[in-house]
């Protein structure tokens, strides 16, 4: 097996832990679904938030709501660039799997699908 990552994002509606946790379900669930993951092949998760988004940790509604509760998982913030995307949830999922890196389905969803038009379904 070959070690891939697997982008997505999604833009939040507020700084608040209702949004966190819902875009944090909604992307992830998304991503597994898409791309036919089983939780044991995931190898880690980095999730990344602009610096607008600071009421909560990605992590633990990863853990309470999506059944990763024995993957590694970190949160970091993104660097502040003038004009980006605010409100914004990045993740990275890199995941142990026998598909080819053009089969690999990244997910943009909501404000989020402007960072890649080019790969936006």
């Amino acid at each position: 097996m070959l070690t891939r990552g697997i982008r997505g994002a999604i833009t939040l509606d507020n700084n608040d832990k209702k949004s966190i946790k819902s875009s944090t379900v909604e992307l992830l669930r998304i991503m597994i679904d898409r791309n036919n993951l089983e939780l044991e092949n995931i190898a880690f998760v980095i999730f990344t938030v602009t610096s607008d988004i600071d009421a909560d940790f990605p992590a633990k509604y990863a853990r309470e709501y999506c059944g990763f509760e024995n993957i590694p998982m970190m949160c970091y913030c993104e660097m502040d660039v003038k004009d980006a995307i605010k409100k914004c949830l990045r993740i990275l999922l890199c995941v142990n799997t026998l598909k080819n890196q053009k089969d690999i389905k990244h997910v943009y969803l909501k404000g989020a699908a402007k960072l890649r038009p080019d790969i936006t379904e």
